[in-house]
Parts: structure tokens; C-alpha cells; sequence
């Protein structure tokens, strides 16, 4: 079942205070959508209600009745290096806060028939020379697909009859999250080139990230959705824009081995892994990307104002 399309919606969105959440929530509520945030923290506002993912502990009736849920809660990929407990932790708040969410719509007397849930385009892994739609499985191995496989199974335990759709979102370009990083490496001269650079990153901007949600809540779509731009971007092409834009030419290499041997599994996954991922999905469905380009992605994201997520409810993206 699915939304009307046109009608005020009740959305709970948990992760609000990440990059995607902290734009998304305002652009639903502009919209005329009722918006419950879901906060591990004690409640501060009269929309919040608290919630213990850590725990599994979420009361059915903060959910019952709502017309869907964005689950956008998960610690950062860029937490590095990945150590175990790093690692655990990457896991254990994607999975456990889907679960928790997908119990307690289990037990709620009128659940929720919309689930988007947070995924990753690590879900394809290292797959160069490939034209990467939804259609394509997941790799074999590696940490990030190993995480997409029980992340979205956790999702899958949603009540039968709800839709579920995984936003396999890959680098999303706004101001702030990862592009922050690059920006303040760039502002000190240290931006570089990453291994060939010849690897594809599939990014979308920060605006076409939450337009693209909006549209999934009344769309039919289910299953992975790949949230990317329509026009692939090599590492090289997204760090040249970077530097253009910012008139810092990035002159600096750092080679594979370097990469790999300073990282390890989180250099060869973020880094290096060559991913041309299409959102078909999204084009199929009418879906229209606002930016076309990683370049015109950068540029928006830098004319826009800093945002600082909070540690307290993260976002994986």
C-alpha cells in the first residue's frame, strides 16, 4: 500500500540530524507532511519522541497510524580507521535500529505502509567495467556488502504487505559530511589524487538525495532504489571539480599501496572500489534529477551554508 500522492502525510523519520535528516525533515514540513523524529536523547521538541535503538526498545504507538517511516539512522562510514570496534558499530546501528523500527511496526495496531530504509551502494563492492542498475547483485565480499545484506534483511522483516524500498545511496555531495572533509584538505593544499583516480564514485547531491525520498513516498517503487546522479564521476573528475571550484588544483598523488596499507579495508571500500552506479529506478519512474552533474552537485554544495551534524543521532550518509 502506498500514499496518496497529494495529501498531508504522517512521516517518522529517525537519523534526523544527519546531513540527509537535517534537510529532509524542513522540505517535508514545508510541504504541509507531519513529521515525528525519532531521538535517542531526551526530547526537546513537542515532534520528537524518544527511542533506544541500542536497546531495540521503540513504543509501537509513537509509529501507529503514521503513513510511512525514512530510517536514516547509522554511525558514519568515515569514522576511520575501522577498527573492530568501529566495525561493530557500523553493523550494529544499521541493523539494530532497522530491526527495532520493523518490530515495533510488527506490533503496532495500524503499522506504517512505507518503509524507506537507509542502504549503501557498497552493497555492488569492487566492479569495475560494469554498468551497476538495481538489478545487479550484490558482491560476494567485503565489509560494506556484507553490512547491506543484514541491513536490508532486517528491513525485510517489515509486516507483510508494507513497501519496503533500500536507498542504496552512495557519496552525497552537500555541504557538509564527506565534501567538508575535502574542502578543508583542499584549503590547506592537501587534496590528492587516490590511487588512479580512474574508479567511479557514484555521488548525488544533497538536493536531489531528499527530493528523491520525497518521491519515493508515493511512488510504487520497492526493493534497492540506487540513489546517484544520472551522469557517472570518476574519483579524478569529482576531486578536479572540487578544485576547480575552490581554485585549489589538486597537484598531490596517493598511490593504491599507500592506500591500502594507511586504511585497509575502509581505503580499497571508500576509496578505491570502482562503482558506475545508474539509478534506473529512479529514471524509469520519472523521476528528474535536479543536478545532472557532479560539478553542478559541487558547486550547489558550496554555495550553500555549513551544516554540522550531531553526534547524537548520526546518519549514515
Amino acid at each position: 500500500m502506498t500514499p496518496q500522492s497529494g495529501r498531508p502525510l504522517h512521516v517518522v523519520v529517525s537519523g534526523a540530524s544527519g546531513l540527509v535528516g537535517r534537510s529532509l525533515v524542513p522540505e517535508l514540513e514545508s510541504a504541509g507532511h507531519l513529521v515525528t523524529k525519532l531521538v535517542r536523547r531526551e526530547p526537546t521538541h513537542e515532534r520528537e519522541r524518544q527511542w533506544n535503538p541500542g536497546a531495540r526498545q521503540l513504543d509501537p504507538a509513537l509509529i501507529d497510524g503514521a503513513d510511512a517511516i525514512v530510517n536514516l539512522s547509522g554511525a558514519r562510514l568515515s569514522r576511520l580507521p575501522w577498527t573492530y570496534n568501529v566495525k561493530k558499530e557500523i553493523l550494529r546501528s544499521r541493523v539494530n535500529s532497522t530491526l527495532t523500527l520493523t518490530t515495533a511496526m510488527q506490533q503496532a495496531r495500524v503499522a506504517p505502509p512505507v518503509l524507506l530504509n537507509a542502504s549503501a551502494s557498497g552493497a555492488y563492492g569492487d566492479r569495475p567495467g560494469e554498468r551497476l542498475t538495481e538489478d545487479a547483485p550484490r558482491a560476494d565480499d567485503g565489509f560494506l556488502p556484507r553490512v547491506v545484506e543484514r541491513w536490508e534483511a532486517a528491513a525485510a522483516r517489515a509486516p507483510e504487505g508494507t513497501r519496503v524500498v533500500n536507498l542504496r545511496t552512495g557519496l552525497v555531495v552537500g555541504p557538509g559530511g564527506f565534501l567538508a572533509v575535502l574542502r578543508s584538505l583542499a584549503s590547506l593544499g592537501l587534496l590528492t589524487r587516490l590511487g588512479t583516480g580512474e574508479q567511479h564514485w557514484p555521488w548525488v547531491s544533497l538536493i536531489d538525495e531528499v527530493r528523491a525520498i520525497q518521491h519515493l513516498l508515493t511512488s510504487g517503487l520497492h526493493g534497492p532504489v540506487n540513489l546517484a546522479g544520472p551522469t557517472p564521476a570518476t574519483a579524478n573528475e569529482v576531486l578536479d571539480d572540487l578544485g576547480s571550484e575552490l581554485n585549489r588544483p589538486v597537484v598531490l598523488k596517493t598511490p593504491s599501496q599507500v592506500i591500502d596499507f594507511t586504511l585497509r579495508e575502509a581505503g580499497r571500500e571508500l576509496f578505491l572500489s570502482d562503482q558506475l552506479v545508474v539509478p534506473q529506478a529512479l529514471l524509469e519512474d520519472g523521476f528528474v534529477f535536479r543536478d545532472t552533474t557532479v560539478e553542478q552537485a559541487i558547486g550547489r554544495a558550496l554555495r550553500s551554508p555549513q551544516r554540522v551534524e550531531e553526534d547524537d543521532e548520526g546518519g549514515p550518509l
